[in-house]
C-alpha cells in the first residue's frame, strides 16, 4: 500500500506578481484610462465641458467637503511636512528592500505608479476646465478682435464707474478699507456666485472656506496672492495682499474651486463676481484690479491719461500699493515661480503666465456695447 501523501505544490507568481504590486497595477490601469481621458479633452471642447461640469464638478465638491473641518489648509501642511514625509517613505522603502526580494524593483514601479495616480486625480479633477469650449462664448458674447482704442475706452469706462463709488469707500490713510471680516468675503463671494450661477448653470456654487495661508507673508516674495489646490479641493489666499486685493483674489480661487480653469477666465469671473455684488467695497475691488489689469496693457502715456481721471484716494491707494511691493518685487522665488508656472500653463494649451493679462479681451468684449454708445 502506497502511503506517499499528496502535497499541493505552492504556486509560483508569474511576472506581475514578483515586479509589480496589485496597487501597482491598479495606478496604472487608472492612468491609462486619464490618459484617454485627457487626449479626449483636447481633442473635443464640448466633451471637455460635459466631463468637467458633470464628473469633475463632484470630485471637487467632495475634496472641498472633506477638507472643509479643517481649520488651516491641508495643502499648506502637506506642502511644509513634504521633507518629513519624503524621509518616512525613502526610509519605508529602504526598509522594504532589506526584507522582499525584489524590493529594489517593486518599489521602483510603485513610486512611478503612484506619479500615473497623481496624473490621474488631475484628470479627473481640474483638466477638463483647460480644454472646454472658452469662457466668452459660454457667456454669450465673443471677444474678437481687440483694439487698443478700444482697451482705452473700456479703461475711461472702469476708471469712471471707480470714482463714482469712490465716496462710498472707507480711506484710512492711503488705504481704503474692507470693513468686514475675511470670512464675510467669503460670504459676499458665495451669494454673488449664486446670481452669477443662477444666470449660467456651469458655474457651480457651494459653501466652503478659502483658507488663508500662515506663511503669506513668505509667500508674497513668489509673488502669489492665492492659489487653488486641486489635490485637496482648497482655495487659499495670500493675505499679505491689500485688502482690495484680497477680495479679488478671494473671488478668483474661488472659481477656480467652481471648475474655471484657464487664468485669464478665472480672472473675469471674479470681476464678474465682485462688480455683480450688493457690496461696493466688492465692486471697488473688481473696478480697480480690471484697471490695472487695463492699463497695463495701454502705452505708457495713454496709461497715465487714464491715471490721471482717478480719484486722488484712489490714486494715493495705487502708489501706496507700489511701495509695498517694491520689497517683494525682485526675488529668486518669484524667478522660480514664474517659470514654474508659465510651463505648467503652457502645457495646459494657455500662453503660460500671460494668460493672466489675457483677461483685459475679455472685459472689453463684455463692455463693448457701453463703450460703443
Amino acid at each position: 500500500m502506497d502511503n506517499t501523501v499528496m502535497t499541493e505544490s505552492t504556486p509560483k507568481k508569474g511576472f506581475f506578481g514578483k515586479y509589480v504590486p496589485t496597487a501597482a497595477i491598479v495606478f496604472f490601469c487608472v492612468g491609462i484610462l486619464s490618459a484617454g481621458l485627457y487626449a479626449a479633452f483636447v481633442l473635443s471642447p464640448s466633451f471637455a465641458d460635459l466631463f468637467n461640469e458633470n464628473i469633475s464638478s463632484v470630485f471637487r465638491f467632495v475634496l472641498a467637503k472633506f477638507t472643509y473641518v479643517f481649520p488651516f489648509s491641508v495643502a499648506e501642511a502637506l506642502l511644509f511636512a513634504s521633507p518629513v514625509i519624503l524621509f518616512l517613505i525613502l526610509r519605508g522603502i529602504f526598509r522594504y528592500m532589506d526584507r522582499h526580494e525584489h524590493g529594489f524593483v517593486r518599489s521602483a514601479v510603485t513610486l512611478v505608479s503612484t506619479l500615473f495616480l497623481l496624473f490621474s486625480v488631475f484628470v479627473f479633477v481640474f483638466a477638463a476646465g483647460y480644454r472646454g469650449d472658452t469662457l466668452d462664448r459660454k457667456l454669450g458674447f465673443e471677444v474678437g478682435e481687440v483694439t487698443e482704442s478700444e482697451l482705452e475706452r473700456t479703461a475711461v469706462l472702469v476708471a469712471t464707474r471707480l470714482n463714482g463709488i469712490a465716496d462710498e469707500i472707507d480711506f484710512t490713510d492711503r488705504s481704503s478699507v474692507r470693513g468686514y471680516t475675511h470670512a464675510e468675503t467669503v460670504d459676499k463671494c458665495f451669494e454673488s456666485y449664486g446670481k452669477l450661477s443662477g444666470e449660467y448653470p456651469f458655474i457651480d456654487n457651494f459653501r466652503a472656506p478659502v483658507k488663508r495661508l500662515a506663511v503669506s507673508p513668505l509667500m508674497t516674495y513668489t509673488h502669489i496672492s492665492g492659489l487653488y489646490s486641486f489635490y485637496t479641493g482648497e482655495a487659499n489666499l495670500n493675505t499679505n495682499y491689500p485688502e482690495f486685493v484680497n477680495v479679488f483674489t478671494t473671488a478668483h480661487e474661488m472659481a477656480h474651486q467652481r471648475g474655471v480653469a484657464r487664468e485669464d477666465e478665472a480672472n473675469f469671473t471674479a470681476y464678474l463676481v465682485c462688480i455683480g455684488s450688493d457690496d461696493v467695497y466688492m465692486q471697488y475691488s473688481g473696478y480697480l484690479n480690471m484697471l490695472e489689469y487695463l492699463v497695463g496693457e495701454l502705452p505708457a502715456k495713454k496709461a497715465s491719461a487714464i491715471y490721471a481721471l482717478l480719484d486722488n484716494r484712489i490714486i494715493g491707494e495705487l502708489v501706496a500699493y507700489s511701495e509695498f511691493f517694491d520689497g517683494y518685487r525682485e526675488s529668486f522665488a518669484s524667478d522660480v515661480t514664474e517659470a514654474v508656472s508659465n510651463s505648467y500653463l503652457k502645457s495646459q494649451g494657455t500662453e503660460g503666465t500671460r494668460s493672466y493679462d489675457l483677461v483685459v479681451n475679455l472685459a472689453v468684449a463684455y463692455h463693448r456695447q457701453d463703450i460703443s454708445d
